[in-house]
C-alpha cells in the first residue's frame, strides 16, 4: 500500500524539524516514516566553492539528487531503505547507517523539496514553513556556535553570501506551489491546529 506522502519545505531556521516532530507525534510515531534529505550531501570535496574559496552548502548541487529521488521511490514503493546519517563536520570516515521502513505515512523534510522534481511529484500534501528571516539568522547563529563550532563572523559570512542568495532563488519562489504556508510565528499554535485538521481530514 502507497504511503500518504507529507512534504515539508522552507528556509534554513525556519523550523521544519520541530514541526515535522510535532506532526510525527500527532499522527502516531508507529504510522511515520520520516525522510530527511540532509542525509544525502555529497562528501565536501563534490561541494561548489563561491568566489572567496568557502564551500556552498546550500545549493541544489550539495545533494545527490539521482540517489535521493532513487532512494525516495524505493521507499514509496514499500520497501525499506538504508541511508548513511548526516552528521555536520562529521570524519570523512565516519558512517552510522540507519534503516527507514515503509510506513501508513511518509514526511520528506528538506530545502530543496519543490526544486527537485522527482520530489516533488511524489507528494500528496506540502508545507512551507515561513519566518521572519531576522528569527532564521538568530536561530542560525545559535546553533551553528553551540553545535557546530562556527564564529559569528563565519555564520554571517554563509548567510549573506550563502543561505540568503540561495533561498531567494531556490526556496522562496515555490511558497506558492505549498498546499499549506506554516506561519511560524506568533500563530503557530493555531497554524497548526488547522494544519493537523486538514491533514487529518486528507489522509
Amino acid at each position: 500500500m502507497k504511503p500518504y506522502v507529507i512534504g515539508i519545505c522552507g528556509g534554513s531556521g525556519s523550523g521544519k524539524t520541530t514541526l515535522l516532530k510535532k506532526l510525527k507525534n500527532t499522527l502516531g510515531e508507529q504510522k511515520v516514516s520520516v525522510f530527511t534529505m540532509d542525509n544525502y550531501y555529497l562528501p565536501k570535496e563534490f561541494q561548489q566553492r563561491d568566489k572567496n574559496g568557502e564551500v556552498n552548502f546550500d545549493l541544489p548541487t550539495a545533494l545527490d539528487e539521482n540517489l535521493l529521488s532513487a532512494d525516495l521511490e524505493t521507499l514509496i514503493s514499500g520497501k525499506p531503505i538504508e541511508v548513511k546519517e548526516y552528521f555536520f563536520n562529521a570524519p570523512v570516515n565516519y558512517t552510522k547507517k540507519i534503516t527507514i521502513e515503509p510506513r501508513e505515512i511518509l514526511i520528506v523534510e528538506g530545502l530543496f523539496l519543490f526544486y527537485f522534481e522527482a520530489v516533488k511529484k511524489a507528494l500528496d500534501y506540502s508545507i512551507y514553513v515561513n519566518v521572519d528571516p531576522k528569527h532564521q539568522l538568530s536561530r542560525r547563529l545559535m546553533r551553528d556556535e553551540q553545535t557546530r563550532g562556527y564564529s559569528k563572523k563565519a555564520i554571517t559570512y554563509q548567510w549573506n553570501e550563502h543561505v540568503l542568495p540561495c533561498f531567494k532563488k531556490y526556496i522562496l519562489p515555490y511558497e506558492g506551489a505549498a498546499d499549506f504556508v506554516f506561519n511560524n510565528d506568533n500563530r503557530s499554535r493555531e497554524e497548526f491546529k488547522k494544519l493537523r485538521q486538514v491533514l487529518e481530514q486528507n489522509k
